[in-house]
Protein backbone atom coordinates (compact mmCIF):
# COMPACT_ATOMS: atom_id res chain seq x y z
CA UNK A 1 0.00 0.00 0.00
CA UNK A 2 1.41 3.40 -0.99
CA UNK A 3 1.71 6.44 1.17
CA UNK A 4 -1.34 8.72 1.56
CA UNK A 5 -1.38 11.53 -0.83
CA UNK A 6 -2.54 14.92 0.33
CA UNK A 7 0.06 17.28 -1.46
CA UNK A 8 -1.54 19.00 -4.75
CA UNK A 9 0.63 21.22 -7.25
CA UNK A 10 -1.22 23.86 -8.98
CA UNK A 11 0.82 25.61 -11.76
CA UNK A 12 -0.48 28.91 -11.60
CA UNK A 13 2.79 31.29 -13.15
CA UNK A 14 1.56 31.39 -17.10
CA UNK A 15 0.53 34.86 -18.81
CA UNK A 16 -2.76 33.24 -20.15
CA UNK A 17 -1.59 34.42 -23.99
CA UNK A 18 -4.23 32.34 -25.41
CA UNK A 19 -6.68 34.54 -23.54
CA UNK A 20 -5.78 37.61 -24.35
CA UNK A 21 -6.75 40.61 -24.37
CA UNK A 22 -9.01 38.92 -21.19
CA UNK A 23 -5.88 38.33 -19.35
CA UNK A 24 -3.67 41.53 -20.24
CA UNK A 25 -4.35 42.81 -16.54
CA UNK A 26 -6.48 40.05 -14.19
CA UNK A 27 -4.94 36.08 -14.28
CA UNK A 28 -6.48 33.99 -16.18
CA UNK A 29 -7.49 31.12 -13.40
CA UNK A 30 -9.60 34.56 -12.37
CA UNK A 31 -11.93 34.20 -14.74
CA UNK A 32 -15.21 33.27 -13.94
CA UNK A 33 -16.89 30.28 -14.93
CA UNK A 34 -20.57 31.00 -14.36
CA UNK A 35 -20.25 32.61 -11.13
CA UNK A 36 -17.05 31.53 -9.78
CA UNK A 37 -13.12 31.72 -10.99
CA UNK A 38 -11.63 28.87 -12.43
CA UNK A 39 -9.45 28.20 -9.93
CA UNK A 40 -11.75 28.00 -6.85
CA UNK A 41 -12.88 24.59 -9.37
CA UNK A 42 -9.83 22.73 -9.74
CA UNK A 43 -9.32 23.87 -5.99
CA UNK A 44 -12.48 22.61 -4.85
CA UNK A 45 -11.57 19.11 -7.16
CA UNK A 46 -8.30 18.84 -5.16
CA UNK A 47 -10.35 18.75 -1.23
CA UNK A 48 -13.03 17.15 -2.32
CA UNK A 49 -10.87 14.25 -3.27
CA UNK A 50 -8.49 14.49 0.43
CA UNK A 51 -6.19 16.66 -0.65
CA UNK A 52 -5.12 18.92 2.10
CA UNK A 53 -2.01 20.82 1.23
CA UNK A 54 -2.75 23.32 -2.36
CA UNK A 55 0.76 24.54 -3.68
CA UNK A 56 -0.12 27.17 -5.86
CA UNK A 57 3.03 27.41 -8.09
CA UNK A 58 2.28 31.62 -9.09
CA UNK A 59 4.48 34.82 -10.44
CA UNK A 60 4.08 38.06 -8.80
CA UNK A 61 1.64 38.98 -11.53
CA UNK A 62 -0.32 36.70 -10.08
CA UNK A 63 -1.75 37.92 -6.13
CA UNK A 64 -5.16 38.21 -6.82
CA UNK A 65 -5.42 34.53 -6.59
CA UNK A 66 -3.88 34.22 -3.43
CA UNK A 67 -6.21 37.41 -2.49
CA UNK A 68 -9.25 34.74 -3.42
CA UNK A 69 -8.72 32.66 -0.79
CA UNK A 70 -7.54 34.89 1.96
CA UNK A 71 -10.32 35.91 4.41
CA UNK A 72 -11.49 39.84 3.76
CA UNK A 73 -12.48 40.84 7.01
CA UNK A 74 -13.86 44.19 5.77
CA UNK A 75 -15.94 42.56 2.94
CA UNK A 76 -17.50 39.75 5.54
CA UNK A 77 -17.90 42.20 8.36
CA UNK A 78 -20.27 44.47 5.90
CA UNK A 79 -22.44 41.26 4.65
CA UNK A 80 -23.15 40.52 8.43
CA UNK A 81 -24.26 43.86 9.44
CA UNK A 82 -26.32 44.28 6.17
CA UNK A 83 -27.75 40.14 7.39
CA UNK A 84 -26.57 38.62 4.38
CA UNK A 85 -26.16 34.99 5.10
CA UNK A 86 -26.00 33.73 1.80
CA UNK A 87 -23.10 35.33 0.20
CA UNK A 88 -21.52 36.07 3.65
CA UNK A 89 -21.12 31.63 3.40
CA UNK A 90 -19.97 31.86 -0.20
CA UNK A 91 -17.12 34.50 0.67
CA UNK A 92 -16.24 32.79 3.99
CA UNK A 93 -16.01 29.53 2.77
CA UNK A 94 -14.26 29.80 -0.04
CA UNK A 95 -11.56 27.30 0.95
CA UNK A 96 -12.49 24.64 3.62
CA UNK A 97 -10.78 24.86 7.25
CA UNK A 98 -8.85 21.29 6.64
CA UNK A 99 -7.08 22.68 3.26
CA UNK A 100 -4.13 24.97 3.30
CA UNK A 101 -3.32 27.37 0.24
CA UNK A 102 0.55 27.09 -0.07
CA UNK A 103 2.20 29.77 -2.40
CA UNK A 104 5.89 29.61 -4.31
CA UNK A 105 7.11 31.73 -6.99
CA UNK A 106 8.29 30.39 -10.56
CA UNK A 107 10.84 32.93 -11.04
CA UNK A 108 11.14 31.84 -14.76
CA UNK A 109 8.53 30.38 -17.22
CA UNK A 110 10.65 27.10 -17.87
CA UNK A 111 7.73 24.97 -18.28
CA UNK A 112 5.38 22.57 -16.45
CA UNK A 113 8.25 20.59 -15.07
CA UNK A 114 10.35 23.51 -13.74
CA UNK A 115 6.81 24.21 -12.14
CA UNK A 116 6.73 21.03 -10.39
CA UNK A 117 10.81 21.35 -8.93
CA UNK A 118 9.53 25.20 -7.57
CA UNK A 119 7.19 23.40 -5.44
CA UNK A 120 9.90 20.45 -4.29
CA UNK A 121 10.98 21.96 -1.14
CA UNK A 122 7.11 21.75 0.04
CA UNK A 123 6.76 18.13 -1.35
CA UNK A 124 9.85 17.11 0.29
CA UNK A 125 9.29 12.72 -0.22
CA UNK A 126 5.58 12.57 -0.55
CA UNK A 127 3.45 11.40 -3.93
CA UNK A 128 1.86 14.11 -5.22
CA UNK A 129 -0.87 15.35 -7.82
CA UNK A 130 -0.37 17.97 -10.23
CA UNK A 131 -3.46 19.61 -11.75
CA UNK A 132 -3.72 21.83 -14.20
CA UNK A 133 -5.64 24.78 -13.92
CA UNK A 134 -7.12 25.34 -17.68
CA UNK A 135 -8.73 21.71 -17.44
CA UNK A 136 -12.07 21.46 -15.66
CA UNK A 137 -13.96 18.89 -15.05
CA UNK A 138 -17.63 17.94 -14.68
CA UNK A 139 -18.97 17.27 -11.07
CA UNK A 140 -20.02 13.91 -12.45
CA UNK A 141 -17.67 11.63 -10.54
CA UNK A 142 -14.80 12.38 -8.73
CA UNK A 143 -11.96 10.98 -10.73
CA UNK A 144 -9.34 12.60 -8.84
CA UNK A 145 -10.29 10.58 -6.06
CA UNK A 146 -10.35 7.39 -7.93
CA UNK A 147 -7.03 7.97 -9.43
CA UNK A 148 -5.23 8.46 -5.72
CA UNK A 149 -7.36 5.06 -4.99
CA UNK A 150 -5.36 3.24 -7.93
CA UNK A 151 -2.29 4.95 -6.99
CA UNK A 152 -2.18 3.93 -3.40
CA UNK A 153 -3.51 0.26 -4.51
CA UNK A 154 -0.75 -0.13 -6.97
CA UNK A 155 1.91 1.87 -6.10
CA UNK A 156 1.72 3.11 -9.81
CA UNK A 157 2.00 7.31 -10.99
CA UNK A 158 -1.38 7.72 -12.71
CA UNK A 159 -1.68 9.80 -15.67
CA UNK A 160 -5.30 11.28 -16.45
CA UNK A 161 -6.44 10.83 -20.28
CA UNK A 162 -9.62 10.64 -21.95
CA UNK A 163 -10.77 9.89 -26.02
CA UNK A 164 -10.52 11.86 -28.37
CA UNK A 165 -11.55 11.51 -32.56
CA UNK A 166 -9.03 9.65 -34.37
CA UNK A 167 -9.17 12.63 -36.57
CA UNK A 168 -7.50 14.97 -33.33
CA UNK A 169 -4.72 12.77 -31.92
CA UNK A 170 -2.38 15.40 -33.80
CA UNK A 171 -3.30 17.46 -31.11
CA UNK A 172 -2.57 16.20 -27.83
CA UNK A 173 0.05 13.43 -26.13
CA UNK A 174 -1.04 10.49 -26.68
CA UNK A 175 -0.74 7.57 -24.22
CA UNK A 176 0.75 4.01 -25.61
CA UNK A 177 -1.44 1.20 -23.70
CA UNK A 178 -0.24 -1.58 -25.88
CA UNK A 179 -3.90 -2.09 -27.11
CA UNK A 180 -5.43 -1.89 -23.77
CA UNK A 181 -9.33 -1.13 -24.56
CA UNK A 182 -9.24 1.15 -21.39
CA UNK A 183 -12.91 2.14 -19.93
CA UNK A 184 -13.95 4.75 -18.19
CA UNK A 185 -12.83 4.89 -14.33
CA UNK A 186 -9.96 2.09 -15.09
CA UNK A 187 -6.40 2.43 -15.33
CA UNK A 188 -3.56 0.37 -17.54
CA UNK A 189 -0.32 0.28 -17.56
CA UNK A 190 1.36 2.59 -20.22
CA UNK A 191 4.55 2.25 -22.34
CA UNK A 192 4.94 5.52 -23.83
CA UNK A 193 3.62 8.96 -24.55
CA UNK A 194 3.86 10.26 -28.00
CA UNK A 195 3.57 13.83 -28.24
CA UNK A 196 1.44 14.75 -31.24
CA UNK A 197 1.44 12.01 -33.07
CA UNK A 198 0.19 12.00 -36.89
CA UNK A 199 -3.36 10.09 -37.18
CA UNK A 200 -1.78 7.40 -39.02
CA UNK A 201 1.02 6.89 -36.38
CA UNK A 202 -0.59 7.71 -32.94
CA UNK A 203 -0.98 4.27 -30.86
CA UNK A 204 -4.66 5.54 -29.16
CA UNK A 205 -7.13 7.44 -29.24
CA UNK A 206 -6.12 8.53 -25.02
CA UNK A 207 -5.28 12.00 -24.65
CA UNK A 208 -3.56 13.28 -22.05
CA UNK A 209 -6.20 15.52 -19.55
CA UNK A 210 -3.87 17.57 -17.28
CA UNK A 211 -4.13 15.51 -13.79
CA UNK A 212 -1.27 13.48 -12.49
CA UNK A 213 -0.89 11.34 -9.58
CA UNK A 214 2.90 10.85 -9.40
CA UNK A 215 5.78 9.37 -6.95
CA UNK A 216 7.88 11.46 -5.56
CA UNK A 217 10.61 9.66 -7.72
CA UNK A 218 9.97 11.91 -10.70
CA UNK A 219 11.43 14.92 -8.68
CA UNK A 220 15.09 13.63 -9.15
CA UNK A 221 14.41 13.01 -13.08
CA UNK A 222 13.33 16.28 -12.98
CA UNK A 223 16.45 17.74 -11.82
CA UNK A 224 17.91 16.22 -14.70
CA UNK A 225 15.72 16.33 -17.52
CA UNK A 226 17.33 18.41 -20.40
CA UNK A 227 14.78 21.41 -21.79
CA UNK A 228 13.02 19.95 -24.57
CA UNK A 229 9.87 21.52 -26.51
CA UNK A 230 9.79 25.44 -26.20
CA UNK A 231 12.97 25.41 -24.65
CA UNK A 232 11.32 24.16 -21.63
CA UNK A 233 11.53 21.39 -18.69
CA UNK A 234 8.67 19.17 -19.76
CA UNK A 235 6.75 17.02 -17.47
CA UNK A 236 5.55 14.56 -20.12
CA UNK A 237 9.80 14.17 -20.62
CA UNK A 238 10.13 13.26 -16.80
CA UNK A 239 7.24 10.97 -17.19
CA UNK A 240 8.81 8.80 -20.16
CA UNK A 241 12.24 8.46 -17.97
CA UNK A 242 9.40 7.42 -15.15
CA UNK A 243 8.38 4.79 -17.49
CA UNK A 244 11.62 3.57 -17.76
CA UNK A 245 12.58 2.63 -14.18
CA UNK A 246 8.24 2.32 -12.52
CA UNK A 247 4.89 1.58 -13.73
CA UNK A 248 3.22 4.44 -15.04
CA UNK A 249 -0.44 3.75 -15.35
CA UNK A 250 -3.32 5.52 -17.88
CA UNK A 251 -6.29 6.26 -15.91
CA UNK A 252 -9.22 6.89 -17.93
CA UNK A 253 -11.18 9.94 -17.21
CA UNK A 254 -14.85 9.18 -16.31
CA UNK A 255 -16.60 12.54 -16.42
CA UNK A 256 -16.11 14.95 -19.17
CA UNK A 257 -13.12 17.42 -19.16
CA UNK A 258 -13.41 21.17 -20.82
CA UNK A 259 -9.92 23.31 -22.04
CA UNK A 260 -11.01 26.46 -20.37
CA UNK A 261 -7.47 28.13 -21.67
CA UNK A 262 -9.18 27.90 -25.09
CA UNK A 263 -11.71 30.29 -25.86
CA UNK A 264 -14.31 27.84 -27.46
CA UNK A 265 -13.77 25.53 -24.97
CA UNK A 266 -13.91 27.99 -22.24
CA UNK A 267 -17.31 28.99 -23.98
CA UNK A 268 -18.91 25.09 -24.09
CA UNK A 269 -18.00 25.17 -20.03
CA UNK A 270 -19.86 27.91 -19.40
CA UNK A 271 -22.99 26.62 -21.26
CA UNK A 272 -22.80 23.32 -19.57
CA UNK A 273 -21.60 24.93 -16.01
CA UNK A 274 -24.83 27.31 -16.51
CA UNK A 275 -27.59 24.54 -17.50
CA UNK A 276 -26.44 23.06 -14.15
CA UNK A 277 -26.19 26.18 -12.06
CA UNK A 278 -28.96 25.26 -8.92
CA UNK A 279 -29.95 28.78 -9.06
CA UNK A 280 -29.70 29.60 -12.66
CA UNK A 281 -29.85 26.64 -14.06
CA UNK A 282 -33.60 26.29 -14.98
CA UNK A 283 -34.13 29.88 -16.25
CA UNK A 284 -30.89 29.83 -18.97
CA UNK A 285 -32.37 26.72 -19.90
CA UNK A 286 -35.78 28.46 -20.99
CA UNK A 287 -33.24 31.53 -22.61
CA UNK A 288 -31.62 29.06 -24.58
CA UNK A 289 -33.94 27.58 -26.24
CA UNK A 290 -35.80 30.73 -26.84
CA UNK A 291 -32.14 32.06 -28.52
CA UNK A 292 -31.70 28.54 -30.66
CA UNK A 293 -35.67 29.39 -32.38
CA UNK A 294 -35.08 33.06 -32.68
CA UNK A 295 -34.53 34.18 -36.36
Amino acid sequence: MSANVKKVVIPVAGLGTRFLPATKAIPKEMITLVDEPLIQYVVREAVNAGFTDIILVTHSSKGAIENHFDHNFELEKTLAFKNKKDLLAKVANILPAEANIISVRQPQALGLGHAVLCAAPIIGNDPFAVLLPDVILSDRTNDLKNMVKAYQKTGHSQIMVEPVPKSEVYKYGIADCMGTDLEPGNSCEMSAIVEKPSIEEAPSNLSVTGRYVLDNQILNLLKVTPKGAGNEIQLTDAIAQLMEISNVDAYCLESKSYDCGDKLGYLKATVEFALQHPELGAEFKTWLDEFKTTP
